[in-house]
């Protein structure tokens, strides 16, 4: 790769780090390429390049960020380009900063709204990353509610006497938005009204996800998003309001990240639950910042994190305290159980499980539970232990929980109800019930053919993945039969 001339001065900083790292310059050349491989980039470092960088010379491109992000999961502390001596350049991490106030949050998630909702297509092949988890995480749970969030007027900031710069990536199309707002004067007073149309917007959001899919009205969500509620962002609040409108768009937030997920964008998804997480701290809400946690946490599973999976949720239950709603309780503690269950850790996963019901259970009649939390009944507990006895490759009990969750669960979660029919599918061939594990899957995936969700047809892959050893029997070959009329 082309690179610009050796300075004069040799670069302390990186070999300090490399000291510290314990590298050898062939390892971390290594890690930067196979890095580079996460994240689409063909680089071939070798030891030679990394001798060059000590010297003095700067990499070009992405690469210094790639550096960057090797010392971090390396050493456990964010660093940055800068603080390895390289210049700075557009970071790897972009969108998983956690702001320092609400209106640097305000500039990094419509950065994501905007990008999202153009042609910019790459930004749906972002690679997750594990090490992005832990920053957010950790300043959520020691961070406090902002103590200001009205706004009087949009203007461009600048910054506090003494305090360093915000991080967020100024890039044109965003200085000449807040050009062009400071221009326009006060924005749009935004009211009671405007905050209740958000709610309701999200609501009709979050029934088309469970019923078609992510991928069936995600980008208009996002356009949404951009149009609608970033202007109220920038517009003009008092504290209460704002505290309201920063609710709303943390959940409208949440949602474009969970239906981003549901389409396997996933380093995209993560960034809108970290920003959605930030959002959650400026409107004051613990209890949601706990499920935006638990959301992550759910992606994490999905992905086989099973590790980082478990402390997001105990971040969460930590962070949440013991005052939120017996449903939200319930599923932290759900959430939980979930990696340990993917880690194969059979007495964590029954504890936490079995909290999980105790929380349940303490629910009362009248208790208020907010409006995101409603989902989350006994036919969704059940769900969650059908999918941990699944993971445990304990498939009777897998299977009765399954087919609870599925006697219970409303008609208009099909996504919900797809995938545990696939659990219970799953189960029974487990069980060795070849006949029945193949009608309950045949007809899952005639679903997931009508539906928007890679997670559904992931489902029925992994399904057909552990149909191989039985591929000649008769019950397989009808399931063959069955599936590829649908395609």
């Amino acid at each position: 790769m082309t690179e610009r001339p050796a300075q004069r001065t040799p670069n302390r900083q990186l070999a300090a780090l490399i000291a510290e790292a314990g590298f050898s310059n062939a390892g971390l050349a290594r890690r930067v390429d196979q890095l580079g491989l996460e994240h689409g980039l063909d680089l071939r470092y070798d030891k030679t390049s990394v001798t060059r960088w000590l010297r003095g010379q700067q990499p070009r491109g992405t690469t210094p960020a790639l550096i960057a992000e090797v010392f971090t999961r390396r050493l456990g502390r964010r660093l940055t380009a800068q603080d390895l001596g390289l210049d700075a350049c557009a970071p790897v991490y972009a969108g998983l900063e956690f702001a320092a106030d609400p209106e640097e949050a305000v500039d990094i998630v419509s950065g994501l709204w905007r990008k999202d909702s153009g042609s910019h297509a790459e930004l749906r092949k972002i690679a997750f990353t594990s090490a992005g988890l832990v920053v957010p995480s950790r300043d959520w749970l020691i961070g406090r509610a902002d103590e200001k969030v009205a706004r009087a007027e949009p203007s461009a900031r600048v910054p506090a006497q003494g305090r360093p710069a915000p991080r967020t990536l100024l890039t044109p199309d965003l200085l000449a938005r807040r050009r062009g707002t400071a221009e326009r004067g006060p924005g749009q007073r935004v009211t009671g009204g405007d905050i209740a149309a958000l709610r309701s917007v999200a609501e009709l959001f979050r029934t088309l996800d469970d019923a078609y899919g992510g991928g069936h009205a995600r980008q208009a969500l996002v356009r949404y998003l951009e149009h609608e509620c970033e202007p109220m962002l920038r517009g003009t609040y008092g504290e209460q309001t704002g505290r309201r409108l920063f609710a709303a768009a943390a959940d409208l937030t949440r949602l474009a990240g969970w239906t981003s997920y549901d389409i396997a964008a996933h380093g995209l998804a993560q960034r809108y639950f970290v920003q959605a997480l930030r959002l959650a701290q400026a409107a004051g809400d613990r209890p949601y910042g706990a499920y935006v946690l638990v959301t992550m946490s759910r992606q994490a599973v999905y992905l086989g994190h099973g590790r980082e999976a478990v402390q997001l949720a105990r971040v969460a239950q930590q962070g949440a305290g013991g005052s939120a709603p017996a449903a939200v309780q319930s599923m932290l503690h759900a959430a939980e159980a979930r990696g340990h269950a993917v880690l194969g850790e059979v007495r964590a996963s029954t504890a936490a499980l079995v909290r999980a019901e105790r929380a349940l259970e303490g629910a009362r009649v009248g208790d208020e539970v907010p409006s995101w939390a409603r989902f989350f009944d006994e036919a969704q507990l059940a769900d969650e232990f059908g999918h941990c006895h699944r993971d445990l490759q304990q498939f009777r009990a897998a299977a009765q929980h399954a087919e609870r969750s599925l006697q219970l669960r409303a008609a208009g979660y099909a996504r919900s109800r797809l995938l545990c029919r696939m659990v219970l599918a799953t189960a029974r061939l487990g069980l060795g019930e070849l006949d029945q594990a193949c009608q309950l899957a045949a007809e899952a995936a005639g679903q997931a053919a009508e539906m928007r969700s890679v997670r559904a047809v992931e489902y029925v892959r992994d399904f057909e993945r552990r149909l191989e050893p039985y591929r000649d029997a008769g019950p397989v070959r009808t399931y063959r039969d069955r599936v590829a009329a649908h395609s």
